[in-house]
């Protein structure tokens, strides 16, 4: 039965479909927008909305959460989260972008809101 399955495989197996949400969470923290393909994007956000709603709690266990996903980005991430200390979510958004290149997959943009 297929219960409960809903997120994207994007091609991948399980080890390198996580290997490429945190290279990519790491990447968005470290640069405050990335642009990737929408898929990507809308399997991305709710991975670094838990992120940011993990590092408001100012606690170690979530500190070690957060190393333990996205490693040497987590003093970014809380320079960010400072930002956000009185939002409850909607911490991203996702812009698309069109069309690009030869296959002409749908781009789009994911950044943090300011």
């Amino acid at each position: 039965m297929q219960h409960h399955n809903r997120n994207r495989k994007l091609g991948r197996e399980k080890g390198q479909r996580v290997a490429l949400l945190r290279s990519l969470a790491r990447s968005l923290v470290m640069q405050k927008g990335i642009t990737t393909t929408v898929a990507k994007a809308k399997e991305l956000r709710p991975f670094v909305e838990r992120l940011v709603t993990t590092s408001k709690k100012q606690t170690l266990a979530a500190r070690r959460t957060i190393v333990a996903e996205i490693g040497s980005a987590t003093p970014k991430l809380y320079e960010i989260t400072e930002r956000f200390s009185k939002r409850n979510g909607g911490y991203t958004r996702i812009v698309r972008l069109g069309r690009v290149g030869k296959r002409a997959i749908e781009s789009a943009r994911i950044e943090f809101v300011q």
